[in-house]
């Protein structure tokens, strides 16, 4: 399902408060921090207080693939006030299981309509009342409280009232929560989305360590370790990040709708889960009919095929992804005579001595640009620091379509060398690792390491191709502006042989 924060956001959890207050909203901060009265307290989020272990399950949920709780969700989700469906839970190709179409489906047809009482949400109600009741009055935001909540209705089992509902959960999500860093370290060396993924796996283990010190131990008898611990908070934020929704009709409230997470994920559709007022239910309109016995999809977001492995743990086809990308990491040289002036005015509006920077097959972003004449920029234009600098922010107004005519192909070079050593580091992988043709759809006939071997071949050999292009356009406008001063300097030249 789709993810609660927007294409290329890498932050992940808002502070959390030991003193009451008003609820905490918005998308996760990546600073994981907790107050406490009468001082602040900067928490650590180190992973050394809690080993990362790969190979332990909760003990709800079911197999990735598998129906057997199918049925009895169906029947709760009827008795419990959603409508008749068209479709229903069955073993597909892509996604292992997904929503199949009953009967036919037009083009333009509304389809779910998940009542708000089955929604899962940061007000719903505890079966352990007593601990909900304490979160609350710490002032937990939404997610690592929606985190503790299904934990807490897991293990209370046939007595919360959704148990049919995490007993159809996955007991493993696929996502890189569940790599471990060797795996993440030997398989996505090469891309950008290993240090997201570390970045999210250290978040992660911040957010359990803050809530076992400052809440968990307080009330061991509310939040017994053998059932609040590190393993089931992965699985519950594994869930979250790959099933939480945000719905812009209802102020973008994030919640969890049985059901409708379901539906897979196609590059091909664009149509998006959102709340009806009209019909008082979640819905989807099809953008394309359906056949009986089709698979019916739905669109998690335009995100990068880094995106999707990151939360969802698959990759789309090479070359299927509209809105694939792949990071480029930019450096200012510390050999630069303005080193410290750059700097200064980079971190005056947010940014550092290093940056990413998304590059689609369609091309890149201006800010880019920016960061790029910045980089290369001599002393005689410092005047210019700051304008190049606030450009390179995705957070400033300032106008981003900047053009220097002097140091423009400098700039361009500039990519065009950090493009190249990308594709260097890709090759040097992918020739490492072999040409692997493989069936993924079903990793639970496969040997671990090769899944996750298959699925970082198929990452990188579509981030690499992405940058294939950019270096093709690179060389090219390279090429173009060289020669158009060469045929200058030939003209220049020829006309002042015919002044002498």
């Amino acid at each position: 399902m789709a993810e609660a924060y927007r294409i290329f956001h890498s932050t992940l959890f808002p502070p959390l408060s030991l003193q009451p207050s008003n609820p905490s909203h918005g998308y996760p901060s990546s600073v994981l921090s907790l107050k406490q009265a009468p001082r602040k307290v900067q928490c650590s989020v180190s992973t050394s207080e809690t080993k990362w272990n790969a190979t332990q399950q909760v003990p709800w949920g079911c197999d990735a693939d598998s129906l057997e709780n199918a049925e009895d969700l169906q029947k709760w989700l009827s008795g419990s006030g959603l409508p008749p469906q068209k479709m229903s839970i069955d073993k597909v190709e892509v996604g292992e299981r997904g929503l199949v179409a009953l009967k036919n489906i037009r083009k333009g047809e509304k389809l779910l309509f998940v009542p708000p009482s089955l929604f899962i949400t940061a007000d719903s109600e505890w079966s352990s009342p007593e601990a909900g009741q304490v979160l609350k009055q710490y002032s937990v935001p939404d997610w690592p409280l929606l985190a503790t909540y299904i934990i807490s209705e897991a293990s209370a089992q046939k007595s919360s009232r959704w148990c049919n509902y995490i007993s159809a959960l996955p007991r493993q999500p696929y996502s890189l929560l569940y790599w471990t860093r060797e795996e993440l370290d030997r398989y996505l060396e090469a891309s950008q989305i290993r240090q997201r993924a570390i970045e999210r796996v250290t978040d992660v283990i911040g957010t359990y360590n803050d809530l076992r010190l400052r809440i968990f131990s307080k009330y061991p008898d509310l939040f017994p370790e053998e059932v609040f611990n590190m393993e089931t908070f992965r699985w519950s934020f594994g869930i979250l990040f790959s099933r939480l929704v945000r719905l812009p009709s209802m102020d973008g409230k994030v919640a969890l709708v049985p059901w409708a997470d379901m539906l897979n994920h196609s590059c091909e559709v664009e149509t998006f889960l959102d709340y009806d007022k009209s019909s008082q239910g979640v819905v989807f309109t099809t953008d394309r009919a359906y056949q009986p016995g089709e698979q019916v999809f739905i669109s998690y977001g335009k995100k990068s095929n880094g995106e999707l492995l990151l939360s969802y743990g698959f990759v789309p086809k090479e070359g299927t992804n509209p809105s694939d990308s792949v990071e480029l990491p930019l450096s200012l040289k510390k050999s630069d005579k303005c080193y410290k002036e750059k700097l200064g005015a980079l971190k005056k509006h947010g940014l550092s001595a290093s940056q990413c920077y998304p590059i689609q097959i369609t091309g890149w972003p201006l800010e880019l640009m920016a960061y790029a004449y910045l980089a290369v920029s001599p002393p005689s234009m410092s005047k210019q620091f700051d304008e190049m600098a606030a450009a390179a922010s995705n957070k400033s107004t300032i106008k981003k379509d900047l053009r220097y005519s002097d140091i423009e192909e400098k700039a361009l070079q500039f990519i065009l060398d950090s493009c190249e050593s990308s594709i260097s580091k890709y090759s040097k992988f992918l020739q490492a690792s072999g040409s692997m043709d493989l069936d993924v759809t079903s990793p639970k006939q496969l040997n671990r390491s090769v899944f996750l071997k298959q699925l970082a071949v198929d990452l990188c050999t579509s981030e690499q191709r992405i940058l294939f292009r950019a270096q093709y356009i690179l060389r090219r406008r390279l090429r173009d502006m060289r020669s158009g001063e060469l045929r200058a300097l030939r003209i220049f030249d020829g006309l002042r042989n015919v002044f002498k």
